[in-house]
């Protein structure tokens, strides 16, 4: 979208009595997210405000919700900046998420009925033919979504709207990091066979092999990332050596 047509949208919405800061919300964390705002980005009030064409209040709350989230930084009379990345912080996204992303998809396995099947078969269902139809010009976008849809569907039947919101935050801060560190990579072409596997076993109510698959998925993308970030501190540490002598 364009900065014309965002701001226009976004007047739009405000006049219409939607909910300006929600909405201001949604743009700015889909923005870090997918890294078209760097780590540790000065984030300036009233460049934002010209942008989205709104005031300063809503602004400001929508920011202090994504400090909340840990995904924006506000500093004592600095004002806000986005999150940096660090090795620990991603330590701990990939601690939690194959902890608690298990245990939400073992509880919908166990509860889900039909309508929860015809969800994870759909999702699956649009997620490949994404893959099999990537156009270089729409970019990753579209596999991002139904690959972000695919693991809803998948725990969709949990009955724990914490826990479910608790996955949906740590998938959005695990997917942050593989777009920054591993966006000149190619997708492994396995990782739609660990899609299919992780359904197979969700379907026929093996909770123990879908939860096990889940953790071995999430690990991998993890294994992925921590080797860029390996190469990226060596070069560095090599770039810094290089100076001093």
């Amino acid at each position: 979208m364009s900065q014309e047509a965002m701001t226009h949208s976004l007047g739009g919405e405000a006049a219409s009595g939607g909910t300006l800061t929600s909405t201001l919300y949604e743009r700015l964390r889909a923005e870090i997210l997918e890294g078209r705002m760097t780590p540790g980005a000065k984030l300036r009030l009233e460049e934002l405000r010209t942008r989205y064409g709104v005031s300063l209040s809503p602004l400001r709350e929508a920011l202090s919700r994504l400090v909340a989230e840990g995904i924006v930084v506000a500093e004592s009379q600095r004002g806000f900046t986005v999150a940096p990345v660090s090795r620990a912080m991603f330590e701990d996204v990939i601690r939690l998420r194959t902890t608690l992303e298990p245990m939400a998809l073992r509880e919908s396995i166990e509860r889900g009925g039909d309508e929860w099947e015809v969800g994870v078969v759909a999702a699956l269902h649009r997620l490949k033919k994404v893959e099999s139809q990537r156009d270089a010009e729409e970019g990753t976008e579209p596999w991002e979504h139904w690959h972000r849809e695919f693991h809803l569907a998948l725990v969709g039947a949990c009955a724990s709207p914490l826990l479910l919101q608790f996955c949906a935050t740590l998938r959005d801060l695990n997917d942050r990091y593989r777009r920054l560190f591993l966006a000149n990579y190619t997708l492994d072409r396995n990782v739609a066979v660990e899609h299919q596997a992780i359904a197979d076993a969700a379907l026929a109510r093996d909770a123990d092999r879908a939860t096990a698959l889940l953790g071995d998925h999430i690990q991998r993308t993890a294994r992925n990332v921590f080797m860029v970030l390996e190469k990226q501190a060596a070069s560095k540490k090599k770039a810094a050596k290089s100076a001093l002598e």
